[in-house]
């Protein structure tokens, strides 16, 4: 007898696991700010060099790439909001409810805040070449002002990723729930 999981994976996610459309966002969001944060990395403990411009001089239009996917991700989540793996119940459930909260709303914030930044600020702002925001003479101080936060956040999001890949090998080793199967598995 086949079961549901041995079923090919659907574009849209169920009740049993993430589909098509949400694994590729989630590992595709995964890479790309894992690359975020090496980079960051990369800036404060590396002396300038051609090799750490290059890794630093991505971080814009990364970022951008990132906004674009995580509006796509929020909406595609909505959508899906009724068919997907369910959390869990009790205090277990909440705490995975509240802690997806928080990387969502960092994945938003922290590119909104550099946005916001970007407009403000005295330099285009120009990723892959093409101009979105003019420099602004004299800048924005108030918009400047809020991306001070944009760094901050990026820290505090590596902790709550942390704290994820945590709990994700707890449930898969500990508590043997199939969790990472509902997003990296058949």
């Amino acid at each position: 007898m086949t079961q549901a999981t041995d079923a090919p994976l659907p574009m849209r996610d169920t009740a049993l696991r993430y589909g098509k459309v949400t694994r590729l966002l989630h590992w595709g969001l995964a890479a790309l700010i894992l690359w975020q944060l090496f980079g960051m990395v990369v800036k404060v403990t590396m002396e300038k060099s051609p090799t750490v411009s290059a890794i630093v001089g991505s971080h814009q239009p990364v970022g951008l790439v990132i906004f674009v996917l995580v509006v796509l991700r929020v909406l595609w989540a909505l959508i899906n909001r009724g068919n997907r793996p369910a959390h869990g119940e009790g205090l277990q459930g909440l705490a995975a409810r509240a802690g997806h909260v928080a990387l969502y709303a960092l994945m938003v914030l922290i590119p909104f805040t550099a946005l916001v930044r970007a407009w403000g600020n005295q330099r285009a702002f120009a990723p892959f070449g093409f101009e979105i925001f003019p420099a602004q003479e004299p800048p924005v101080e108030w918009a400047v002002a809020v991306a001070e936060w944009h760094g901050e956040m990026g820290w505090l999001m590596l902790v709550l990723i942390l704290g994820h890949i945590a709990m994700v090998a707890v449930h898969d080793l500990a508590w043997r729930d199939g969790t990472l199967r509902k997003m990296a598995g058949r």
